[in-house]
Parts: structure tokens; C-alpha cells; sequence
């Protein structure tokens, strides 16, 4: 198989996981472009911002107006921002492989939590109406963008799959509001981690192959976010928490293989 075919291969998978579930790209797209295309971790790295920012804004577009909670993305986004560079800065005077494991915990205990809650019906921030509950919600809220912030850049990952856990388990969001506010989330972190790259003198990536992958992924992150509002959020929820658990199991039996070494 060729770089271009394989990297819109890889591209396909990583769109679907952004368009279905709201998560997934970002901890696939970076070993996908290592391990599968062979590229640097210097250029796979920014190059896996570029592919998971833009298929995640195609995949948010059409749950924009109905789905996306747009208050709580921006509060949960914020609050992130800092945490997220205090995280980036902790990361580097840490054991990677303590790290994974500590992942790997979290990713199990939002799976486990979210097979046992199922799809939610509303919670902390919901109201019947579809309105939200600020005076409880609020300090959550911020909380959980301070958490999500921090484990992200101790992690540096991008946050897809610590968003949808954190909207569902800490904030009491429907699993489908969880999904289309973690993409547009996941733009925004995409968009300013790139900045210090921009800063640098701008993104010389092989486009080559960054460049099917992000085509492939963009492309099909638009009908799997369609098809997402169509399939059932028990389905959805059940769904993404196996995709959890099984991240989970791979990365903790990496990384104890690596203690161990």
C-alpha cells in the first residue's frame, strides 16, 4: 500500500471516531503517523493537530445549533487553557511511562462509570427545559476544564477522550450534548496549541502524507457526525465507553511492559 493510500486509510478511521463519538483522534492520529506513516514525532505531533482540528469542526457542523452546548464549551475550554500549559510544563520533569499508567486508570474508571450510568438523561447542568443550572453547574464546570486541562498536557493528547467522560460523569450531559461539545473544544485546543509552531516560524510538515490524512479524516467526519444524530445515544454511550476501556488495556499493558524492561 502506498504513504498517500495508507494515510487517507488512517485519515478514515480517525474521522469516524471524531464524527461518532466526539473523541479518539488525537491519541490514534500521533501513533498512526509514527508507527504507520513513519514520521518524526516532531512533525507527527503538529501534524495530528491539524488533521483532528479540522475534521473535528467539520464533524461539529451539524450538530451546531441543536447539540452543541455553546456556554459550557467556552467555560470548559477556558478554564482548560492554563491548565493545559501548567500540565505541558509538568510533563516534561515526569516519568512517561508513570504517566501512561495514570491514563490508563482514568480511561478505565470514566469507561467502567459510563457502561454502569448509560446515555444520562440530563443532571448538574441540565434542566428539563434545556436550559442549564449555572449555580451548580458553574464551579463543575470550571473544574472539570481545569482536569481536563491539566491531564491533557500532562498526557499530550487532545483531550477527546477525557472530554466526553468528564461532560458525561462530572456534569450529568446526555452523551450526544457531550459529544458535540467536546468537538468544538477540541478545535479550540487544537487551534492554540498550534500557535507556538505558527510562532516558530510556521508548520513545514510532509504534507505528503499529512495531507491524505487530513482529506480522508475531514471527509468522513461529516457523514459519521450525521450519522451519529441518527443512531441511538444508548448505542453511541455503550459504544464510546468500549472504546475507552480497550485504549485503556493497550496503553496500561504497554506501559507496565516498559517498567518492567
Amino acid at each position: 500500500m502506498t504513504t498517500v493510500a495508507l494515510a487517507a486509510a488512517f485519515g478514515v478511521v480517525i474521522g469516524s471516531l471524531l464524527g461518532l463519538v466526539g473523541g479518539g483522534g488525537g491519541i490514534l492520529a500521533v501513533p498512526a503517523l509514527v508507527y504507520g506513516l513513519g514520521l518524526p514525532l516532531s512533525d507527527a505531533v503538529p501534524g495530528s493537530l491539524v488533521v483532528v482540528g479540522l475534521a473535528s469542526l467539520v464533524a461539529a457542523l451539524p450538530r451546531a445549533r441543536t447539540d452543541v452546548d455553546w456556554r459550557l464549551a467556552v467555560v470548559v475550554g477556558a478554564a482548560g487553557v492554563p491548565a493545559s500549559l501548567l500540565g505541558g510544563v509538568l510533563h516534561h520533569h515526569l516519568d512517561d511511562r508513570w504517566l501512561m499508567l495514570v491514563f490508563a486508570a482514568v480511561m478505565v474508571a470514566a469507561g467502567v462509570h459510563m457502561l454502569r450510568r448509560g446515555t444520562g438523561t440530563g443532571g448538574v447542568c441540565e434542566l428539563p427545559d434545556g436550559g442549564v443550572a449555572w449555580r451548580r453547574c458553574l464551579p463543575r464546570a470550571i473544574l472539570t476544564g481545569l482536569a481536563v486541562g491539566l491531564l491533557t498536557g500532562l498526557l499530550g493528547v487532545g483531550g477527546g477522550f477525557l472530554l466526553v467522560p468528564a461532560l458525561v460523569v462530572a456534569l450529568g450531559l446526555r452523551t450526544t450534548t457531550a459529544v458535540a461539545t467536546s468537538l468544538v473544544i477540541i478545535v479550540v485546543n487544537s487551534a492554540a496549541a498550534l500557535v507556538p509552531y505558527l510562532a516558530a516560524g510556521g508548520l513545514h510538515l510532509p504534507w505528503t502524507a499529512i495531507g491524505p490524512f487530513a482529506v480522508a479524516a475531514v471527509a468522513v467526519s461529516l457523514p459519521a457526525g450525521r450519522l451519529a444524530r441518527r443512531l441511538p445515544a444508548a448505542l453511541l454511550g455503550r459504544g464510546f465507553a468500549v472504546l475507552v476501556l480497550l485504549v485503556a488495556a493497550g496503553v496500561g499493558v504497554r506501559s507496565t511492559l516498559a517498567l518492567l524492561a
